[in-house]
């Protein structure tokens, strides 16, 4: 039997939640379970219920809107108490990589992280993952009765509905008075409206802007496309934008179906963090960079010409003059 943490934001199902409901059915298609904790989340239990044909165990109660990885850990290993399972896997976001170690901790499991896929091998799971910043992609195999995975967002297709629904299970709250730490206020940043490491465009931004006043030209045509704006590792130290929207080996993984990096170099650290996008269009006047040896697309101009009249182009499509 397979658990998968169903991970939710302000009620809304992560798609990488899906993505990893659809892993665990393709190595137990009769044998998965998915587990959700939050608040008034009842309507998201029963679409989860169409996608995982085994239990899904909820606790919905207002300790849970906000909840630390601390109590989140516990209901997990509630459910794990409750039921055996040789898997417990997570979404490789903020949460998962948060909660999973502290769950493998207190099971005293081994655990494979950052996984681009998971196969089953000898006494265990096998996992492929990106080892040196993306230039190589090694093997990994963990043995034990119960191993915790994380997974790459992106890597896998979402589940799709079940011949049968699966089965809702109340899971009570408990501990929730002993924590040591409480969440006190969660600030949301302004004008966020698409998840990076969930958008399926992203439109990233390098030292080729200039200066942070040049974002704007990244972040119209990321509106313009419906998606989120990442940027290199060079102008988040230099402070022209937020660290949450750094993408590579020091922020995050994004494996999006369009990419878009302009003015951006290509080092190595970044390619670790986009390589696996299933296309990825540069933009850089230097038609050496290295950035072009990874791009499906190169466009070899300067982005301050090309990324406004790309923008406009895209409105004209979208409006229906194309």
């Amino acid at each position: 039997m397979i658990l998968v943490f169903a991970e939710q934001r302000d009620g809304n199902l992560k798609k990488s939640a899906l993505e990893a409901i659809g892993l665990a059915r393709s190595l137990s298609p009769d044998g998965c379970a998915a587990i959700l904790l939050g608040h008034n989340v009842g309507d998201l239990a029963q679409q989860i219920a169409e996608v995982v044909p085994g239990k899904v165990f909820v606790t919905d109660t207002p300790e849970l809107a906000t909840a630390p990885a601390e109590l989140l850990t516990a209901q997990l290993a509630k459910a794990c108490a409750v039921e055996f399972f040789e898997l417990v896997v997570f979404t490789a976001s903020a949460m998962g990589r948060d909660v999973a170690p502290r769950l493998a901790a207190r099971l005293k499991a081994p655990m494979l992280a950052e996984c681009l896929s998971l196969a089953r091998a000898a006494d265990g799971f096998e996992c492929r993952k990106s080892l040196y910043g993306g230039k190589v992609v090694g093997r990994l195999q963990a043995a034990g009765a119960t191993v915790v995975a994380t997974v790459r967002p992106g890597a896998h297709a979402p589940a799709g509905k079940g011949a049968a629904p699966g089965t809702i299970v109340p899971l009570p709250l408990e501990g929730a008075g002993q924590l040591r730490a409480r969440i006190r206020e969660v600030v949301r940043g302004v004008g966020e409206t698409v998840d990076l490491q969930e958008a399926e465009i992203v439109v990233s931004g390098g030292r080729g802007l200039k200066g942070p006043e040049n974002f704007k030209l990244v972040e119209d045509l990321a509106r313009a496309l419906g998606g989120a704006v990442g940027a290199s590792r060079a102008v988040v130290d230099a402070g022209w934008i937020d660290h949450h929207h750094q993408v590579g080996q020091t922020g995050v993984t994004v494996s999006p179906k369009l990419y878009i990096a302009c003015g951006i170099s290509g080092a190595i650290q970044h390619l670790a963090g986009m390589r696996s996008s299933g296309c990825i269009v540069a933009i850089n006047k230097d038609p050496d960079a290295p950035i072009f040896k990874t791009a499906d697309y190169g466009i070899v101009g300067d982005l301050f010409e090309v990324l406004p009249l790309l923008t406009e182009e895209i409105r004209k499509v979208k409006a229906g003059d194309r």
